[in-house]
């Protein structure tokens, strides 16, 4: 297939061996590369019921079958291995400029195996790959290390950087890997794995061609859609203040399509943090570990959160390989206690994780807890859902300042926030009891704390509240990475117009009820499964999730996959690529859970908490009085894939059908 480099890299981190691994063209047919790649091979390489944290786990760093091709948005790397914190599949997603290098170094993706007995670091440019000693850099925060990578860089480019800090070396369970000073694969514990395996980077400079069946129409297509892009703009007018605003209309009981384009304007301008204040009113952020609302994070304090107000301290943009949004920024931290002078900018997760999760306005420790964790290699999502949970086990007294050292964790005060942030981090007193997340911190702690502890599957979930979105809490469940606000959603449907294009998908054409989202359908398991099998072809494809958000009538995503492969499938075809990934995947969580079932790393949790589905509603805010059939919704999803409706373990039919 045209796009890929024909070939993976494993390195036997336990023998220092290395072992180039051509990939058939069959196989490229049926999984394409990222994710998909991975799913395959993985497969094979992790025998079941291995340690996620032991020498037979495979860390797999993978490009995408876009990247580097021409094709616009197309830049994202994705890690996967057997995940520590859920026990099952693992995956994290990062921009950045990893994912080029990995094809231009002559690869599709770079599997490491074994545990190296000492830190090692991995590089690869003209001189070939190869491991190197990293004892001096052990101990290292992540944007330190990538520093000294660079530093004493003595290739004929800079390389490409990806770098553990701290917490992954102490192998948290809400770790992740950094890239880019800050940018992060930062879900399902991919950091530990590395960690565990003393490898403290990857640095990568290639010069490799990479092949595209028809650069021409790739050009035209990308230049199309540049130059829409380039076009909108919002008004000088509109500013942070109109958020709240939108967010009211988003929130209404009808929901209207529209045009996606349009969220490219609001991503130039804010990136992500433009839902700051627009989540808040209308129930999207979840609020004081899931039990509150905007009644109480109210005006005075949302509006301290303005995302206006982070925008005067961003000193340039930041674009990821080949994106002409750039929805990333850098700012300046001085005053906020950050250790460096300039730091990537808190993304909403980060600001809604130690913001209204924690009933925090203070937007300085916001901007410390993000350094914080992009140096420790902690996920912001994970950190910020442990920290209100010790809270609220505090409020209730199941934590005492006995159990904190003294450190009282009140509601609001958001430098106590960052002082917990720091002692999670640290695995340093009751730092260490929450560094593996809420499943297993409430595990430790007993006294009924797992009433309170909001995850699902064993992984904290986004900060977008599926009470507002049942497509979400779908996700949040259903998905084998569970707790993952990435997959599938509403909002993402609506704008997606995936309907266009693929035979199956429910149109979404004109106004509808609300009301009707939180009905248990066909129609409603259908937009799920499309959403998800979408989001396995971006991921397998390197391909941005915002890309989609602005619109497959604009990012032209089938084209481009036809032009760059030479394949000619039609999107029903690229799709069923989707559904085979999203059921490798499945069926990998499925046999770990069987292989691992009685041993001390089962991971036998619950669908989601019952918080993040509305048992008992909220009584005050947006979301008041809303409940989500979770168990009746989940169940026609999984029947609509062919799985299991209880397990969701896929059946010996559908694996056989797809060739899984």
């Amino acid at each position: 297939m045209r796009g890929m480099m024909g070939k993976v890299l494993i390195v036997d981190l336990g023998s220092g061996t290395m072992e180039e691994k051509p990939v058939s063209a069959e196989i490229y047919g049926a999984y394409l590369g990222g994710v998909g790649l991975a799913a395959r091979l993985l497969t094979d390489m992790i025998p079941a019921g291995a340690d996620p944290l032991g020498p037979d786990n495979v860390l797999a760093f993978m490009s995408g079958l876009l990247t580097g091709t021409g094709s616009m948005m197309t830049g994202r790397w994705t890690v996967c291995c057997k995940s520590p914190l859920t026990g099952g599949w693992g995956d994290a997603n990062c921009g950045g400029t990893l994912s080029p290098e990995i094809k231009r170094c002559g690869w599709d993706g770079i599997l490491f195996r074994g545990v190296s007995p000492t830190p090692v670091a991995f590089a690869a440019d003209e001189n070939g790959p190869r491991l190197v000693d990293a004892s001096a850099s052990w101990g290292l925060d992540a944007v330190e290390a990538e520093d000294r990578v660079k530093a004493a860089w003595t290739g004929k480019k800079k390389p490409a950087v990806a770098a553990i800090g701290p917490a992954a070396e102490k192998l948290s369970l809400i770790s992740g890997i950094s890239n880019d000073g800050g940018r992060y694969a930062a879900r399902s514990g991919v950091g530990a794995v590395m960690g565990s395996k003393r490898l403290k980077s990857i640095a990568l400079a290639g010069s490799r061609p990479i092949p595209c069946a028809d650069p021409a129409r790739v050009k035209e297509i990308s230049k199309a859609f540049a130059q829409k892009v380039a076009k909108i703009n919002l008004p000088g007018i509109m500013t942070g203040a109109f958020m709240p605003l939108m967010g009211r209309m988003l929130g209404m009981k009808t929901v209207v399509p529209i045009d996606g384009i349009l969220a490219s304007a609001i991503l130039k301008k804010w990136g992500t943090i433009y839902n700051n204040t627009a989540g808040i009113v209308n129930g999207d952020s979840p609020v004081r570990n899931w039990g509150g609302s905007v009644k109480d994070f109210g005006p005075a304090k949302y509006r301290r959160l303005n995302p206006d107000r982070i925008r005067e301290r961003e000193t340039r943009k930041y674009h990821c390989y080949s994106c002409v949004v750039g929805c990333g920024g850098v700012c300046d931290a001085t005053g906020t206690g950050a250790k460096g002078e300039h730091m990537h900018k808190p993304e909403y997760e980060t600001c809604c994780a130690f913001g209204a999760l924690a009933l925090s306005d203070d937007l300085d420790s916001i901007f410390l807890c993000n350094d914080i964790c992009n140096r420790s290699g902690l996920d912001t999502i994970s950190a910020g859902s442990v920290v209100a949970f010790a809270f609220e086990c505090y409020e209730r007294g199941i934590l005492t300042a006995a159990d904190t050292g003294g450190l009282e964790l009140r509601w609001g005060d958001g430098k106590g926030v960052a002082a917990l942030l720091a002692m999670i981090a640290e695995r340093r007193g009751i730092g260490d009891v929450l560094a593996d997340g809420v499943a297993l911190a409430a595990k430790r702690i007993g006294k009924g704390s797992d009433e309170i502890a909001v995850h699902a599957g064993g992984q904290e979930p986004g900060m977008h509240d599926g009470r507002m979105d049942p497509m979400m809490a779908v996700a949040f469940a259903a998905d084998p990475t569970p707790g993952r606000h990435t997959i599938s959603a509403g909002v993402y449907y609506n704008v997606s117009h995936l309907w266009e294009f693929v035979s199956w998908a429910p149109p979404v054409t004109r106004p509808y009820a609300k009301a009707r989202e939180y009905l248990p359908s066909e129609e409603e398991a259908l937009k799920s499964v499309a959403g998800a099998c979408v989001k396995q072809l971006l991921d397998a494809t390197g391909s941005c999730l915002f890309a989609l958000t602005i619109g497959l009538q604009h990012w032209r995503l089938f084209d481009w996959l036809n032009a760059a492969t030479g394949e000619g499938r039609s999107p029903d075809e690229w799709m069923e690529a989707g559904r085979r990934i999203q059921t490798a995947r499945a069926a990998f969580g499925a046999r770990e859970k069987a292989a691992d079932a009685g041993s001390d790393r089962a991971r036998d949790y619950r669908l989601a908490n019952p918080r993040i589905y509305g048992l008992p509603p909220l009584e005050r805010g947006p979301l008041a009085g809303k409940t989500v059939p979770l168990e009746a919704m989940v169940g026609l999803y999984r029947k609509e894939f062919g799985w299991d409706e209880k397990s969701g373990a896929p059946s010996r039919s559908t694996m056989e059908r797809l060739g899984v």
